[in-house]
């Protein structure tokens, strides 16, 4: 059973969630890929994408990084370990796979 969210909650959670992952710069993007499949530059991508291009896809990430994402990255990213990278390719090969279930 799928559950309509309005806008304006939808709108309100978002917000919430870019707010912690500003918060929780320990939570790296690699993390992150690996674990859900999504980061905080996709986040940044799904926002420019969904603004059908008013807002650049540099623009949506600063929005959520809080900063450019480049100063993000150079302030609080950590070099990526063969590890991360490996679960990160299953993650996103996973996100593949379920997203041809869907259609």
């Amino acid at each position: 059973m799928t559950i309509e969210i309005e806008d304006r909650h939808a709108a309100a959670a978002f917000r919430r969630l870019v707010e912690h992952l500003q918060m929780r710069a320990d939570a790296q993007n690699i993390d992150l890929m690996g674990l859900a499949g999504f980061c905080r530059n996709c986040l940044g991508d799904w926002v420019s994408e969904a603004s059908e291009g008013s807002i650049s896809k540099e623009a949506a990430r600063e929005a959520v990084h809080g900063m450019p994402a480049a100063e993000w990255k150079a302030r609080r990213q950590t070099p990526a370990t063969p590890e991360q990278l490996a679960r990160m390719e299953e993650s996103l090969a996973l996100n593949a796979k379920l997203r041809g279930e869907r259609s």
